[in-house]
């Protein structure tokens, strides 16, 4: 319960400190999040919305990343499951108690896309100058990758086009 009550606070600043970040108040690029065994950062420009993982209605005959839909704020979203879109693997079978701990971000309403995106953990705002080192997508990367940063501590964080997976049709096709 704890735990919920963390990551809710947790969203909460999060949340408030991305409304700041787009009002123009503070120069921050990215919203941090993990995925899996790897790291994303998500532009704010192209980022909605963080909720809590809840009430996620299976859909039959869908893809295996796609984990079904979800009321947000009265509007009907296809939750995806990132790391096993990218990875091309089922979405790992899950309790709704370990559900609960995940959450999703929505993409930006100007993309004109009701879907969010479940990540295992947020991981916060950052700008440029929380990473030492910038590199091109290894050769052969999905297009949406974008610049692939190396943060002070020597973590990798791999950026992705929202704009670009909202238009790729192997993301928009979720039936099986």
């Amino acid at each position: 319960m704890a735990n919920r009550e963390a990551l809710r606070e947790l969203q909460t600043r999060l949340a408030s400190r991305l409304q700041a970040a787009r009002s123009g108040g503070v120069s921050v690029a990215w919203l941090a999040v993990k995925a899996g065994e790897s790291n994303y950062l998500f532009p704010l420009a192209q980022s909605g919305e963080i909720f809590p993982l809840l009430n996620v209605q299976l859909v039959p005959y869908c893809q295996p990343w796609f984990m079904g839909v979800v009321n947000l704020r009265g509007g009907l979203f296809g939750v995806v499951d990132l790391a096993a879109f990218l990875s091309n693997k089922s979405s790992r079978p899950r309790t709704e108690q370990s559900l609960a701990e995940h959450s999703v971000i929505t993409f930006n309403s100007a993309l004109e896309l009701n879907c969010a995106l479940m990540v295992d953990s947020l991981s916060g705002l950052r700008k440029r100058d929380a990473f030492s080192e910038a590199q091109l997508p290894p050769e052969g990367s999905p297009v949406f990758f974008g610049t692939r940063y190396t943060d002070l501590s020597g973590a990798h964080w791999q950026e992705i086009n929202l704009q670009s997976l909202s238009q790729l049709p192997e993301f928009l096709s979720i039936s099986a």
